[in-house]
């Protein structure tokens, strides 16, 4: 068996740091690098990529919407359907560009925060993350949330998609994630993370808070990099990984 794990970084701007990103990427196979809207900036970015590159990890867009002080995870209500096209393709593109930089590749697009909270339940917003995915690039990958509206959406765009489970954060029972506002919603122990990693992979099933288990395609693991005992909680899931006979390869690879 074969399991992407993906971290979102490069999540600082200018002088001001968040999380480890050197030593995440270490543990990630692939990595989706904020473009500047919610956080990160051009020479951070550039950073990032720079260091993926050396470490054969795979680089991926995370756009979200503009807010830098709420670092995306405020809603901003009242965005047309253009709006979100092209505050999301603005952001591919100016990945893309630092990429070329670097000289790596974007591989991936993931929506973040509130953007990606709201597309997994609304039609219209799905329809246009995706949209402008196809527009920049329709081969780009597509990370969405099992049984949301970005699935629906990616497959009427045609575009190939990679679902993702969250290893750090509790479900409710209909697959979508608990509220960051409620308690448990983050998870913190190391070990019990893991053995719940390996099992949603050996079993392509999430377990939701209550216990309910649900069936999804899992393609690739999120750890957040901006929690704390990050790092040590991806070391430790990539080691239980390895301990039951998977391995970890960016989704970009041979399966």
């Amino acid at each position: 068996m074969k399991i992407d794990l993906n971290s979102d970084l490069g999540e600082g701007f200018g002088a001001w740091d968040m999380g480890n990103d050197d030593a995440m990427l270490d543990v990630a196979s692939s990595v989706n690098i904020a473009c500047g809207f919610h956080a990160g900036d051009s020479d951070i970015m550039l950073k990032t990529a720079k260091v993926a590159k050396q470490r054969g990890v795979s680089i991926g867009a995370h756009p979200g919407y503009r807010d830098l002080h709420g670092f995306g995870r405020r809603l901003v209500p009242g965005l047309k359907s253009s709006e979100v096209e092209t505050m999301v393709a603005y952001q591919i593109g100016a990945l893309q560009a630092v990429a070329a930089l670097a000289g790596h590749k974007v591989t991936h697009v993931k929506a973040h925060g509130a953007l990606s909270n709201v597309g997994c339940v609304d039609d219209m917003t799905a329809r246009a993350i995706a949209a402008a995915i196809k527009a920049v690039d329709p081969e780009l990958y597509f990370v969405v949330l099992p049984n949301s509206a970005l699935v629906r959406a990616g497959e009427a765009a045609g575009l190939k998609l990679i679902h993702e489970v969250f290893a750090d954060r509790a479900y409710e029972d209909d697959a979508q994630l608990v509220a960051r506002s409620k308690p448990g919603a983050v998870l913190h122990d190391g070990n019990m993370i893991a053995q719940r990693v390996v099992r949603m992979v050996q079993d392509s099933a999430i377990v939701a808070a209550s216990g309910k288990i649900i069936k999804v395609e899992i393609d690739t693991v999120c750890i957040h990099g901006d929690t704390p005992g990050a790092v040590e909680i991806a070391r430790t899931v990539r080691s239980e990984l390895k301990r039951n006979g998977i391995d970890v390869a960016p989704f970009s690879s041979p399966r």
